[in-house]
């Protein structure tokens, strides 16, 4: 074993392979060749006297040998990160920075903080990937997230939650629904409803069926709908068929008319939905997490408004059945 010749890079395309199970998407990630990236894992296997992957296997698979080393491979690039930051000495928040968004939140809230973030701070490299919740979770313990933008609270194991803020939710009717002639929507108005809903693996999903005290989905006519797309909801609402739930913040996206005939809000206990920040109690990049944190608190509060009297946080992780 000759630790003297082993690299940092060696380190991140190993870690990188262990990520993705895969030599192919690890070098794009890497932004090298697969055959460079496979020659400097092969290297370090050397190095080390032990093999780390089974490449006989489709997906890659880890060895029981190359876990162990892996997860020490973690350790050293976080500290080596930490000693950079130790060094640069400087308050100011930059460097890479890595953040998860599930899908119900990007089209609506990324736009709200993202431009004034960047422009505040130039020297932050933002990394920004859609991940549904459960990826999130997964890919903070696995250190390849810095931070995910979710609906909390998740109670996850060693994770940190910081509350940004909280959206209501609000309900979608067809044009000539007896509701629409209602000030506000009640739980029973909808428990018996036949609503679109978005697809399992959503936490809004799971949300908008815990507040209408509904096990499972009972979709318009028996059409099962497998779309993450609030607009498709939307969509299907004008036709006539069936009703949904929407976050406040996609019904001020609607034209005036729109959320001034087809949108009603709910009845206290209004249901209001978390927006939070996730992050590993671990993580090393605090001063881009609090600066990120304090830009989205600012910006949601501007769009969302004061958190409405008498409301009700859903749990965005409950199961169906």
């Amino acid at each position: 074993m000759d630790l003297e010749q082993v690299t940092l890079t060696q380190l991140r395309y190993a870690v990188a392979v262990e990520q993705t199970r895969s030599f192919r998407t690890a070098a794009e990630r890497c932004h090298v060749s697969q055959s460079g990236l496979s020659m400097q894992v092969q290297k370090l296997e050397e190095l080390l006297g032990t093999v780390l992957f089974d490449r006989s296997k489709k997906p890659v698979l880890v060895t029981e040998e190359g876990a162990r080393a892996i997860a020490q491979m973690r350790e050293i690039l976080r500290e080596t990160e930490r000693l950079g930051q130790i060094v640069a000495g400087d308050d100011a928040p930059a460097g890479r920075y890595r953040l998860g968004i599930i899908p119900t939140l990007a089209p609506t809230v990324l736009p709200l903080f993202l431009d004034p973030f960047v422009k505040a701070h130039p020297r932050v490299e933002l990394f920004i990937e859609e991940l549904k919740t459960e990826e999130i979770i997964e890919r903070l313990a696995a250190d390849t997230l810095d931070a995910g933008l979710a609906a909390t609270p998740l109670h996850a194991p060693g994770l940190s939650e910081t509350p940004l803020g909280h959206e209501a939710m609000v309900a979608y009717l067809p044009e000539g629904d007896p509701l629409l002639d209602r000030k506000t929507v009640t739980q029973a108005n909808l428990s018996d409803r036949e609503l679109w809903v978005l697809p399992e693996g959503h936490c809004f999903r799971s949300q908008v069926l815990s507040y209408c005290r509904s096990g499972q989905a009972r979709p318009p006519r028996g059409v099962q709908l497998e779309s993450g797309s609030f607009e498709t909801l939307i969509g299907l609402v004008d036709t006539g068929l069936g009703a949904t739930v929407l976050p406040a913040l996609v019904a001020q996206g609607l034209p005036p008319d729109k959320r001034r005939d087809r949108v009603r809000p709910l009845a206290r206990p209004i249901p209001l939905r978390e927006i939070g920040l996730v992050t590993s109690r671990t993580q090393l990049r605090r001063r881009v997490t609090e600066s990120l944190a304090a830009a989205i608190r600012e910006h949601l509060g501007r769009a969302l408004g004061p958190s409405p009297p008498g409301g009700s946080v859903l749990d965005p992780l409950l199961p169906e059945g």
